[in-house]
């Protein structure tokens, strides 16, 4: 079987977000998510156009990977968009609050060692490492394999979580929102089953 030449990705301009339909369409929603998402993960794969390439990477910086993340916040953790929400959410709580999550990352990767390589953070484990790290994998969005990309935000995700559970003390809220990180670290890793068997859309 031969596979389909691959379409040239087309970039979404003002007008995709003007024209954005309300809540009465929300399937046209859908597909805008849906279609920015695809372009983000399989667009550069899709094309040797260096162009195009440039500007997927600048696409956060254009047209606002804030207004892009809302298209994706209701997508369901099992396809594209719905791992593209997780990733996102993952960056803007590491840049907000990357002293508590370094500190919760190196006493988690004492417990998950194995996650800790596959996550892949610099020595020693600081601010400036953790926010790296993070903006590593979601470079990985455009221009690495996506599944290689999930496994790591998983792999992170599960290792904040674990240190996040040793560090609680009696805090219920915090043993809580640990759980919450591990339910992530979950939905990211099943995605990349997914993506590597093709069927994560």
């Amino acid at each position: 079987m031969t596979t389909p030449n691959p379409r040239r990705p087309i970039l979404p301009g003002n007008k995709l977000f003007e024209s954005l339909p309300g809540a009465s369409d929300p399937a046209a929603v859908t597909e805008v998510a849906h279609r920015t998402a695809e372009l983000l993960v399989r667009g550069v794969r899709n094309s040797e156009d260096a162009e195009v390439h440039a500007r997927v990477v600048k696409l956060a910086d254009d047209y606002g990977l804030d207004e892009l993340a809302e298209l994706w916040s209701d997508a369901p953790a099992d396809s594209l968009p719905g791992s593209l929400w997780r990733l996102y959410l993952l960056r803007s709580w590491v840049h907000t609050n990357a002293e508590e999550v370094s500190r919760e990352f190196a006493a988690g990767r004492k417990y998950a060692e194995v996650h800790a390589v596959i996550a892949g953070v610099a020595e020693p484990p600081g601010p400036t490492e953790v926010r790296d790290m993070v903006d590593a994998v979601l470079r990985g969005v455009a221009t690495g394999d996506f599944a290689t990309t999930l496994d790591r935000a998983a792999a992170f995700a599960r290792i904040v979580a674990t240190g996040r559970a040793h560090l609680a003390d009696d805090g219920h809220d915090r043993v809580l929102s640990a759980s919450k990180l591990v339910e992530m670290a979950d939905q990211l890793q099943a995605a990349a089953r997914s993506e590597r068997a093709g069927h994560l859309w």
